[in-house]
């Protein structure tokens, strides 16, 4: 297959800002990339560091922008210094073949290059405005502009690469984007990379769990998207069946206090453990430490933190905002319900202690999820939209 010269557009990575899922997501698929032969530049923002450097194969170019005003006015400052360090980039390396965009920060640029240069670009949908704050924020302006931005990438890219069936209709349904235009690709996992060894009744003991008491874990931004409150008003149902049980919950976010306030007025404070952000090392500890890692989202465009999961050979409920469940094969599906998630943890709990489910999920992993396989099929995306 054709090597290409490829531009990637994010505002997180790796190594850059980190601020999410995207991160991992973009690094990785550029290393894998690289790693066919393909030569790729990430721009992203600036942190600290370097304004251009190697790693792992990947060109970094790292711009720094104005944090004057909101979300929408730092991004456009940051497409501005993006155009710069592009055009000065070409001057050094050569045109490139293809442009690449990761959701809507970076659009403008993108759509300004291809004006300028008349290079093509895909766009990469990881989740949407109107997905992550459940449409709450319809008459907020920078909600709009953000969604418009979303639009205008689907429109004016030549194909729109989506994550999953659930974030395509999403898509469909908000933005009209026909169906020859997109390619369901999903997000990858190194093997391994969450798996390690530990001592699970030393790392709850760590917090004052019973060693031999059986964890729920959650994992994610403490949002109105991704449920914690739903898993909170689940607790009760859980303790019915299982009165040892306990949930650790690790992520912030604005809905933080509120489940915190909910799980004193449910009683059930004592049964939680509000971790917030955590390192890495400790992410990993508490993902191969659980007995059930449980996914309550509203909206979930894709759901990395069920690869982390299955990596580890963990049983995961999850609701049907979730694609990638196979019902009672790798993960027990349920409703965006309390009752229906306490149900679902109880389910797992009396039937599949030993990590049946995750250990299905783990061959999944293996066979569908790997980041060569996934880079093969985006370079086959970038070489027919650049024919």
């Amino acid at each position: 297959m054709e090597n290409l010269r490829i531009a990637m557009f994010s505002w997180e990575s790796l190594y850059s800002v980190k601020v999410g899922g995207l991160a991992p997501h973009v690094s990785e698929l550029a290393e894998a990339l690289a790693s066919r032969g393909d030569e790729v530049h990430i721009f992203t923002r600036n942190q600290d560091m370097p304004p251009y450097e190697i790693v792992n194969g990947v060109h970094y170019h790292r711009v720094n922008h104005s944090l004057e005003g909101g979300i929408v006015q730092q991004m456009d400052s940051m497409c501005d210094a993006m155009y710069a360090a592009f055009c000065y980039s070409m001057d050094q390396f050569g045109n490139f073949d293809i442009v690449h965009v990761h959701d809507w920060h970076p659009v403008n640029v993108v759509c300004r290059i291809k004006d300028d240069f008349g290079i093509p670009f895909i766009m990469t949908y990881h989740s949407t405005e109107w997905g992550r704050n459940g449409n709450i924020h319809a008459g907020w302006w920078e909600a709009s502009e953000i969604s418009h931005r979303e639009w205008r990438g689907g429109y004016e890219s030549s194909k729109v690469i989506v994550t999953s069936t659930v974030l395509r209709s999403e898509i469909q349904y908000l933005y009209q984007i026909p169906d020859y235009k997109m390619v369901i690709i999903p997000n990858g996992l190194y093997e391994n990379k969450m798996r390690m060894e530990v001592d699970p009744g030393k790392i709850k003991s760590t917090h004052g769990i019973h060693p031999y008491a059986p964890v729920v874990l959650f994992v994610g931004r403490m949002n109105y998207q991704k449920g914690p409150d739903l898993l909170v008003q689940a607790i009760p149902g859980v303790l019915d069946n299982r009165w040892d049980a306990r949930f650790v919950l690790i992520g912030e976010g604005e809905m933080r206090p509120v489940c915190e306030r909910l799980a004193a007025e449910l009683g059930v404070s004592g049964s939680c453990h509000f971790l917030g952000y955590v390192g890495e090392t400790v992410k990993k500890e508490w993902v191969n430490a659980c007995d059930i890692m449980c996914v309550p989202s509203r909206n979930e465009p894709f759901g990395i933190v069920l690869l982390e999961a299955w990596d580890a050979g963990k049983n995961i409920v999850a609701t049907d905002a979730v694609a990638l469940v196979d019902n009672f094969r790798n993960g027990v599906t349920v409703y965006k319900d309390p009752g229906s998630i306490a149900w679902g943890i109880n389910h797992v709990l009396d039937n599949y202690a030993e990590g049946e489910l995750g250990k299905a999920g783990r061959e999944l992993l293996r066979e569908k999820y790997n980041w060569d396989r996934i880079a093969g099929n985006t370079a086959a995306v970038y070489l027919d939209a650049k024919s």
